[in-house]
């Protein structure tokens, strides 16, 4: 079969011939449907060495936001029906500590031995005409379009946890909400906010055509550039926003959330571009809280797929065929793509 393979660290990702999985016990193969290309896929390959935190040593096939259809079932596995559609978990742990035993394996207490932290981490992903993963990792689609589920198990996964988290500060009228950086994952926390509570949903980016997606979503759109906390903050009545999600993570991202926030309130740093902030007793409001999240647990992704499967929620994609898989990732890297883009090997 074809496959798109991390094959070296720095090193652009290589289309080429590999052997078809075979399902081990537990395991199933599955058909992929589609597999999303994410910024963390570029990290892998572009900025992580032998040396960088996080870092999976090559050689592994891509692509850690999967869907498709049962094709074969490994020994043991019971209960599902070739054809069937499901999403799948991308996180793997060891499946006995206490992080694992409550579904939620980025958080594994023993990561450091394990071979590899998921699939298309380390493990062979989903970026080919074929994969095996852990029977426990998928999640049923039913009759929802498999092909733009794909992301949600990343950029709606992702987001929706952070929410999720942050739900208790956003409980009552009058609150308000901080969206930063309007790519995949933000767009998609714009459309979770917005219908899971009802605050006021306030988006800023730097991009024109991503607010006003973000707004076409109910978001209350703030301009980036000079005078970008002040606007934030006259949108609140000067009292600042009650949580606010960075999804890009950078030092002057990170400093803008903080700077718009109340008492009392949550940032969640979700993106990865390394910033770091830097906290003061008198600068910080009181009882405010910053903190980050990582992906999201198996339960969650079942009540994302729900949200999908009610329209709740909707990825905007951009589909490419595995020929054109490395064309994704080159726009991917130069910022060309509007939407989430999906490889799609079947046609």
């Amino acid at each position: 079969m074809r496959a798109v393979v991390f094959e070296n660290w720095k090193t652009f990702p290589a289309l080429k011939e590999v052997d078809r999985p075979v399902p081990g016990p537990g395991e199933v193969l599955l058909k992929v449907a589609g597999a999303g290309a994410c910024h963390s896929d570029v990290a892998i390959y572009k900025d992580f060495d032998a040396g960088t935190p996080g870092a999976v040593p090559p050689p592994f096939i891509l692509g850690h936001e999967n869907s498709g259809w049962i094709e074969e079932t490994g020994p043991g596995v019971q209960g599902f029906t070739v054809g069937d559609a499901y999403l799948v978990y991308g996180p793997i742990g060891c499946g006995r500590c206490r992080a694992c035993s409550r579904g939620q394996d980025t958080y594994c207490e023993n990561a450091a031995s394990m071979p590899y932290l998921g699939t298309g981490l380390g493990r062979d992903g989903g970026m080919a005409e074929y994969v095996t993963v852990p029977a426990r990792n998928l999640v049923p689609l039913g009759d929802a379009d498999p092909v733009a589920a794909a992301p949600l198990a990343d950029a709606g996964l992702t987001p929706y946890h952070a929410v999720k988290q942050a739900l208790p500060h956003l409980d009552g009228g009058g609150r308000s909400a901080l969206v930063i950086g309007l790519g995949g994952l933000g767009q998609i926390a714009v459309q979770i906010l917005t219908a899971l509570t009802g605050a006021t949903v306030i988006a800023t980016d730097m991009k024109p055509e991503a607010m006003r997606r973000a707004e076409a979503n109910g978001a209350v759109v703030a301009a980036g550039g000079a005078g970008q906390v002040e606007r934030i903050r006259e949108l609140t009545g000067g009292r600042g926003v009650d949580a606010a999600f960075d999804f890009v993570g950078a030092a002057p991202t990170i400093a803008t959330a903080a700077a718009s926030m109340a008492q009392g309130s949550r940032l969640t740093v979700v993106g990865i571009a390394g910033g770091s902030y830097e906290w003061s007793f008198f600068t910080t409001p009181y009882e405010a809280t910053i903190t980050n999240t990582y992906w999201g647990t198996i339960e969650d992704l079942h009540e994302v797929v729900a949200m999908y499967r009610a329209g709740q929620i909707t990825p905007e994609i951009e589909r490419f065929s595995l020929d054109d898989a490395p064309e994704a990732y080159r726009r991917l890297e130069s910022g060309q793509l509007t939407g989430r883009a999906v490889v799609v090997p079947h046609g």
